[in-house]
């Protein structure tokens, strides 16, 4: 699997480090109850489809992305940093 990284350009799948779902960005508030922090830290889906997962470029730019990808056809439908506006496509 290649991912295009927004700032690097297209690279092997082996420079990145998956760190899972991108629900990890959506934490719950301060003032949450404890149920919804244990939701959010113990509890993932497993769909069959569109998913969005976060990725380290460990050895490329040091970078933070979501990768918006099919886990049924494992195309790469969008890659863009985490906290910016960059989008690239990627390549299965």
């Amino acid at each position: 699997m290649r991912l295009t990284c927004p700032l690097c350009g297209p690279r092997d799948r082996r420079e990145f480090y998956y760190s899972g779902a991108a629900v990890a960005l959506d934490r719950p508030g301060a003032e949450a109850p404890p149920e919804a922090w244990d939701d959010h830290l113990h509890n993932r889906d497993n769909p069959a489809g569109v998913t969005q997962d976060l990725w380290y470029h460990e050895q490329g730019c040091c970078s933070w992305l979501k990768v918006t990808r099919n886990t049924v056809t494992h195309e790469i439908l969008a890659v863009e940093t985490v906290g910016g506006d960059s989008t690239a496509g990627g390549v299965a």
